[in-house]
């Protein structure tokens, strides 16, 4: 049986009497209390009794925290409704609604530079309850439950800088906070125009989502637009995506519906840096350097690194070791990445590359050219695996 209103064997309609029973005390708070509401948290956790209780009653505490139930007279500042990008826009045949989520176009950086991360993230949670909303409308209009939605995520344009921590932590937290307050929401996240670099990104989100949302990644490829009329029809498709739909005036991408991000004005920009917590403590010597070994197995892997000097600038570079095993000087390395001085103690440095050889990559921070002082140097370093699975889908696409 499926758990679903209308399929539901003995075992799990007792066991929704019970829900509802243990729930009597949450009921006249709760934003819905029909069988359909209470059976999501159900199937979310497989009809345990306990898991879905202690679920629940976790997303109640969640509504308080963000006030969801006075969500929509919440707005965004200025800079989140010009810059950050998505919009609600068409629905499937089947009457669930859809979401557009437009990557390549982000300015990561100058989003969090200009906003909280808490601001960006409740953003998001504003629109998975708009997306609810838009499903009862759509139930009252269609005389038929509909309660999940759809998300086409448009990976045209990805690149290294959406890669950057403290922004792939914002799509971490999000996937959380959907898989433990909106469980059985997601019918289908379509990905469409994924470059090479996705299969990383997904690897980096992947670990923070639920087996059963992972399920429902979809990745169109080179004919996506042909793929995507099997999920969605023609006419509520923007044309930008290979439908007919357009906004009144005929623009293709439907500005009206979608934001399609940008890059931030700096005029904009509240910080001048986002603080950022290292991993490694160092001291470069007068006259020295340190090299920081990192050995690539896979073609394909992203080296990312953040690091910041303490009272003066830092040269920095990356090179490739042309002998495995013993320490090499760096002429005797080949070059990747050309070192040069970074004044890291006014802002904190922070790049990444794509590994296209497998070996030992050293990061090099150059005290060379001083010889009176010594650098106290803090940094991370990262490797970035690609999703295996996705990355073959990729390939065979």
């Amino acid at each position: 049986m499926s758990g679903r209103v209308g399929d539901l064997s003995p075992q799990q309609q007792e066991t929704l009497a019970r829900f509802r029973d243990n729930l009597q005390d949450l009921l006249p708070t709760m934003p819905k209390t029909d069988d359909y509401f209470l059976l999501r948290w159900l199937r979310a956790q497989k009809f345990d009794l306990k898991k879905s209780e202690d679920m629940l009653r976790k997303h109640m505490e969640f509504r308080k925290q963000y006030d969801l139930d006075n969500i929509f007279t919440w707005q965004p500042s200025e800079v989140i409704q010009q810059y950050d990008s998505g919009g609600l826009c068409g629905y499937d045949y089947e009457g669930c609604p859809v979401w557009f989520e437009i990557i390549g176009n982000l300015d990561p950086k100058g989003l969090l530079l200009s906003a909280s991360k808490q601001e960006l993230l409740r953003r998001r949670i504003r629109a998975c309850e708009l997306l609810l909303r838009e499903c009862e409308r759509q139930t009252q209009k269609l005389g038929r439950k509909i309660e999940t939605m759809n998300m086409v995520a448009d990976m045209e344009g990805l690149s290294l800088k959406h890669l950057w921590k403290p922004a792939v932590e914002v799509y971490q937290q999000f996937f959380v906070i959907l898989d433990a307050n909106y469980p059985e929401t997601l019918k289908n996240l379509i990905v469409v125009r994924a470059p090479k670099l996705f299969p990383v990104a997904f690897n980096l989100v992947k670990p923070f989502m639920s087996e059963e949302t992972r399920k429902k990644v979809v990745i169109l490829g080179g004919n996506w637009k042909q793929e995507l009329s099997k999920f969605i029809s023609p006419d509520q498709v923007p044309m930008e995506f290979g439908g007919t739909m357009t906004d009144p005036d005929g623009n293709p991408k439907c500005l009206t519906k979608i934001n399609y991000g940008g890059e931030v004005p700096k005029s904009y920009h509240l910080h001048k840096q986002v603080r950022m917590q290292y991993e490694h403590t160092a001291i470069v010597g007068r006259g020295s350097s340190l090299q920081v070994d990192n050995e690539i197995l896979i073609p394909g892997c992203v080296l990312r690194w953040q690091f910041v000097s303490d009272g003066a600038d830092i040269g920095f570079g990356v090179f490739l070791k042309t002998k495995k095993g013993e320490r090499q000087r760096v002429g005797e390395m080949m070059e990747v990445l050309p070192s040069e001085r970074y004044n890291a103690h006014l802002v904190p440095e922070d790049g990444s590359l794509t590994c296209l050889k497998a070996g030992v990559y050293v990061l090099r921070f150059d005290n060379t050219y001083s010889l009176m002082h010594a650098k106290k140097v803090s940094y991370t370093v990262e490797v970035l695996l690609p999703d295996k699975a996705s990355q073959e889908k990729i390939q065979e696409l």
